[in-house]
Parts: C-alpha cells; sequence; structure tokens
C-alpha cells in the first residue's frame, strides 16, 4: 500500500484517449475499486495526437500511478514508456500504463486478454482447432492477434479494404500460427466457427460487402466495438442466421480488470460489473 493510500488520498487514474467522453471506464473502474476495497479515482483525459507525449508525461509527474490508453494513441504508448511487457511488445500497441517506484514506465496490452477472457469464459467458446475470419487490420486487430494464436487456433484469415495491410499484418504474426490475410472481396467459406469485426465502420452503419458462405449456423460473431443497441454488423450477422451474435462490452471489461490487476495487485470479480452492464448489450 502505497504512502497516499495509506493516508486517506484517492490514487490517481485514468483513460488518455481522442474522443473519451463517450467512456464507460470510469464506471468500470469505480465498480472494481469498490467491491476491492481500494482507495483509487479515475478520470478521463482527452487528448489530440500532438499533445499525447507532452500531456502524458505531464499526467504522471503531478501524480497519476496509472492511465488506460484508448484510440488513437495505443502505438505512441509503445514508444512513449520505458518497458514493454512481451504481449505490448509483440502487437507494439500499448492500453495500459503503470507507473513503477523508480518512476519508470512499463507499457502493457490487455485488449488480447480481454478477449479471449469473455470469449473462453463467459461464452464458453473454446478457441482450440477454431477457423477465424477477423475484418480490419488496425490497431484493435493488432492487439489481440498475438494472444488469439497462442490459445492454438487452426487457422486466423485477416479481410481488410486494403489486401497489403492485412497482408502485412499475417506476415509480422506468422511465426506464431496459420494466418493469412486477404481483401474483403477475397474472403472464402466454408463458414468461419468465429468472425471478430475489428473495424470501425459497423458503428459508422457500414458493413463490408463480402462474399456468401462465410457465416453459417454454428458461427460466432463478434464485434469488438460496443455501443448501445445493434450495430451493422451485428445485424448482418442476425440476417445470416449466426449461432451468437454479441458486441465487446465484455471484452471492455475484462481487459479493465487486466489492467486494474496491474495497478493494484488485486484481481477483480467481473461478474458484477457485466451483469450491471447487461442492459446496454
Amino acid at each position: 500500500m502505497s504512502a497516499a493510500t495509506a493516508a486517506g488520498a484517492a490514487e490517481q487514474y485514468g483513460l488518455v484517449g481522442h474522443p473519451v467522453e463517450h467512456s464507460w471506464s470510469p464506471f468500470i473502474h469505480g465498480m472494481f475499486a469498490k467491491a476491492t476495497g481500494q482507495n483509487i479515482a479515475y478520470r478521463l483525459f482527452d487528448v489530440e495526437p500532438a499533445e499525447f507525449r507532452r500531456e502524458t508525461l505531464r499526467l504522471f509527474t503531478s501524480g497519476l500511478r496509472g492511465l488506460n490508453i484508448t484510440l488513437p494513441h495505443k502505438q505512441a504508448a509503445a514508444e512513449l514508456v520505458n518497458e514493454l511487457t512481451p504481449r505490448a511488445a509483440r502487437a507494439q500497441a500499448v492500453n495500459t500504463i503503470a507507473l513503477h517506484e523508480d518512476t519508470t514506465l512499463l507499457g502493457d496490452n490487455t485488449d488480447g486478454i480481454g478477449l479471449t477472457t469473455d470469449l473462453e469464459e463467459n461464452l464458453g467458446l473454446d478457441l482450440s482447432n477454431k477457423r477465424i475470419l477477423i475484418l480490419g487490420a488496425g490497431g484493435a486487430v493488432r492487439g489481440v492477434l498475438g494472444t488469439l494464436l497462442e490459445r492454438r487456433v487452426a487457422r486466423i484469415v485477416i479481410a481488410n479494404r486494403t489486401p497489403a495491410r492485412a497482408l502485412d499484418l499475417a506476415a509480422e504474426f506468422g511465426d506464431l500460427g496459420s494466418i493469412e490475410g486477404c481483401g474483403f472481396a477475397d474472403a472464402e467459406g466454408p463458414p468461419f466457427d468465429l468472425v471478430l469485426n475489428g473495424t470501425a465502420a459497423s458503428l459508422k452503419g457500414e458493413v463490408p460487402e463480402m462474399p456468401p458462405g462465410l457465416v453459417g449456423e454454428d458461427t460466432v460473431c463478434y464485434d469488438m466495438a460496443y455501443g448501445r443497441g445493434q450495430t451493422a454488423f451485428t445485424l448482418w450477422a442476425k440476417a445470416l442466421h449466426a449461432r451468437h451474435v454479441t458486441k465487446g462490452w465484455g471484452m471492455l471489461v475484462e481487459q479493465a480488470a487486466a489492467s486494474f490487476a496491474l495497478w493494484r495487485g488485486i484481481t477483480p470479480d467481473t461478474r458484477p460489473v457485466l451483469e450491471a452492464l447487461a442492459p446496454f448489450f
């Protein structure tokens, strides 16, 4: 326990992104803190890309103990910190920064473990030997590829609007398992076991045009984005009669729990938070 906590002052944490006003992170970490008896405060910091490095360092020198990092700063955060965990180094993207006692900054990426925990523990999906189609090749996908491949999946296909980006990302992670990249129009069946949407297009009411035969009655479709109500992706998946269709609320909560554990040394129970957020799923 630090001197600040012992003295009764809440230790400071927060989220840096642009924008951040939509974030549920203060609510989630507030529930974690209350349940585990941790005296913390969690705030939102809207920081533009040009100010990210200067403002983030200022926050730590002003007394913050840890930060979550969201779009569009995850790759910039990987360049800012003094040390990366192996999974963050592999992703070259950071969503969690912890301040060490010696004032050095540790960068971690809990997105992948957040996703796989939600899929395996909350949804009961065994990922081993599964064929997975991932839509998108941006930072959201980069952050989860390593963890997915560690689950000994049969194959991952990354489909992207710009095929070259999907091919490059597949080549970068190819040493971890069977993975390939292609354009949206070039994705081929038979139906996949799991389809992950890692694009932002769904929240804008768009779904990439793709060939038929990718989704079947045994397919789980998972939108890594989250918001109230249906997204274009979940509507598309339901129209194709996927076995189960869900959004990334569980991933959000589980990655937050991993961040909280890194900062506070205690892993919170995520079930009460998931239940509280269930009306928004």
